[in-house]
């Protein structure tokens, strides 16, 4: 198939290449008139820019790197829903990959999108990462790269995050609220990440507040999936750890360890009442539906969108931004043991 070019258009008229071009990018020194006749004529003829050469000249792919965790959990998809409703709006492309909670894998995806000369990143980091030292070149060599939900805690990055510590004091003072006075708090893996420091600081700062015994044991590392609840369930009922809440850095774990306690017979909430994190669609058809936090994820996506292409089109005068959005608690039957 024989695509239009410009040298094309001009031969059609009689004029030249530059003139041509001076109409396609609205110069001011072409008449309207010719100006009007080679946009008439190039309609006509089926031109359509080449946007290889259109990237070649404005040195921009237009494309931009999506790095998730994992796809198990719907938030990841549902955050880049709001990406991509930006970023289409403004011509650009999503390249989305998902590292399987490796960091080895994460890195590796990072690398393949930046030889892909993609013009940003936007991503969320695993449960292994801890060593952000690479992300941290990469931005003083000037990517672009936005951090969200699962940030580094010590990076001088732009993030956006949800208010984790707020909604965690709200989670577990909820609990407290429904009479519960031994609260295990199932926290993520790493230090490093605000989502797991935010979330746990907020579950100790509701027990002090409440004068509620506190100690190491209450606050069990355990990760971010279903089989990582039921493990740590197992064990806790092995170790005849029962508490009469818990209060889970996610739904995913949550419902692991309430299916657990459930099998051996633990009634939910009377003998122990459950409040995840996050929302996910299996939350309100749990038996009992899960109390959880709600995260406004679309709005996530389409602030980590704004915030990259902000990033671009201000590369040489561009500073690193935190942006903080808040939610609400969905209190459902796992929870309520006042009724």
């Amino acid at each position: 198939m024989y695509h239009i070019t410009i040298k094309d258009i001009a031969r059609q008229l009689n004029v030249s290449v530059s003139t041509v071009s001076r109409a396609f990018n609205n110069k001011s020194d072409i008449k309207k008139e010719t100006k009007e006749l080679i946009l008439h004529t190039a309609k006509k003829m089926g031109y359509k820019p080449n946007p290889i050469a259109k990237k070649l000249i404005e040195r921009r792919s237009y494309n931009i790197g999506l790095v998730v965790p994992e796809f198990v959990n719907p938030f990841f998809s549902q955050v880049s829903i709001g990406v991509q409703e930006v970023l289409a709006k403004k011509g650009y492309q999503l390249l989305i990959t998902q590292s399987n909670e490796s960091y080895e894998t994460e890195l590796l995806n990072v690398k393949n999108l930046e030889n892909s000369m993609v013009d940003g990143i936007i991503m969320s980091l695993t449960r292994e990462t801890d060593n952000t030292l690479y992300y941290k070149e990469l931005i003083q060599q000037g990517l672009p790269i936005v951090f969200f939900n699962r940030v580094p805690e010590k990076l001088n990055a732009t993030k956006v995050i949800f208010n984790d510590y707020k909604w965690a004091f709200f989670a577990t003072e909820h609990l407290i609220q429904q009479g519960c006075k031994n609260i295990v708090h199932l926290k993520g893996i790493s230090a490093s990440q605000t989502i797991s420091s935010e979330r746990s600081r907020g579950y100790k700062d509701a027990m002090k507040k409440h004068k509620l015994s506190l100690n190491q044991n209450q606050i069990i590392s355990t990760g971010f999936t279903i089989n990582d609840g039921k493990r740590v369930a197992e064990l806790m009922i092995k170790n005849n750890q029962i508490p009469d809440g818990i209060f889970a850095i996610n739904d995913d774990v949550a419902i692991g360890a309430m299916t657990v306690f459930k099998t051996h017979g633990y009634k939910i909430p009377k003998d122990i009442a459950f409040v995840g994190f996050t929302e996910s669609k299996i939350a309100p058809i749990m038996e009992p539906p899960l109390t959880s936090v709600i995260q406004p994820t679309c709005e996530i996506g389409i602030e980590v969108a704004k915030l990259i292409i902000h990033q671009i089109e201000n590369e040489n005068n561009y500073t690193p931004q935190t942006i903080t959005l808040n939610g609400q608690l969905n209190i459902r039957a796992s929870s309520l043991r006042n009724i």
